[in-house]
């Protein structure tokens, strides 16, 4: 599969959710684990490419998105459109009633989707920005996760952004892995729970 990589599209939106939950379970597919398949992106995907579409690339087959790398470069600012203008679409979208039914995966998917400020790390201030990268496993293996990262630390470094930072599931050992590889380090207020990197831009 040859697989290209471009600037983000209006278009790639239902792609982008899409790759978000098929990668959802630690690397895994997460369909089928939350009483709408499209939560999981509308919390860690699509609002990241409405927000800063110049800062979203995707890997394409030039027929579907295979990948993506989304990123904000203030976080504290993405934090507060996140409450103010993002939150009232997710709930319309979503629901704001409990439901019994709810796992308790998806309680803490809503309950994190309702919380923007978590964003705000200790480290915010030489790390303000932030991202997020999927690839599908077809196209794993490739180099193209490092491609994605290094376009995007380029974009945030043309904004003057001068350090990133991403947070992981730390059931995903693969990932874990793989940022380690390219340089990224853990940050001080990093728990086992909660894994923090950061790198620089540069």
């Amino acid at each position: 599969m040859t697989l290209r990589l471009r600037p983000f599209q209006p278009a790639d939106l239902d792609g982008i959710a899409d790759v978000c939950v098929r990668t959802g379970a630690a690397g895994e597919d997460a369909r089928g684990l939350y009483s709408d398949d499209g939560i999981l992106g509308d919390v860690y995907a699509t609002p990241y490419a409405v927000f800063d579409p110049d800062l979203a690339f995707v890997a394409t087959d030039g027929h579907r998105v295979q990948g993506y790398v989304l990123a904000v470069a203030d976080t504290a600012r993405f934090a507060e459109w996140f409450r103010t203008e993002w939150m009232p679409l997710f709930d319309a979208r979503h629901g704001v009633d409990v439901d019994p039914g709810w796992s308790p995966d998806e309680v803490s998917l809503r309950a994190e989707a309702h919380d923007p400020e978590r964003m705000l790390i200790a480290e915010l201030d030489d790390y303000p920005a932030h991202l997020h990268i999927d690839l599908l496993p077809d196209a794993q293996g490739q180099g193209l996760g490092r491609r994605l990262i290094d376009l995007e630390r380029a974009a945030l470094r043309g904004r003057g952004v001068s350090a990133v930072h991403l947070g992981l599931d730390p059931a995903n050992a693969k990932a874990r892995t793989f940022y380690e590889h390219l340089g990224f380090h853990e940050l001080a207020s990093s728990t086992p729970d909660e894994p923090l990197f950061g790198i620089a831009t540069s």
